[in-house]
């Protein structure tokens, strides 16, 4: 699985959020991908993450699982991305 994270410095929501983001990394094995809106401008296009930042955009085989947006829960995207693919926890 591949969590795509884009993000800016100047936003709130996604200062907030990296608490979050951070916790998911340290607890789920999974390729993670962080982006800048401003600084990685032309990676950013790509993914067309739309007006509302933060962005999570969740693959599984390059294929596009879930988009989620704005502030949200630790345990609402960890039960969201289970509702459409697999999360494993990392053996610690």
């Amino acid at each position: 699985m591949k969590i795509v994270k884009i993000s800016a410095i100047w936003c709130g929501a996604c200062l907030i959020m990296n608490k979050i983001w951070n916790q998911l990394k340290d607890n789920y094995e999974f390729e993670a991908i962080e982006l800048d809106y401003d600084m990685d401008e032309e990676e950013v296009k790509k993914y067309d993450p739309g007006n509302i930042l933060p962005v999570f955009i969740v693959y599984q085989n390059d294929r596009e699982l879930l988009r989620l947006t704005g502030e949200l829960s630790y345990d609402e995207i960890v039960n969201r991305i289970l509702e459409v693919g697999e999360l494993n926890e990392k053996n610690i």
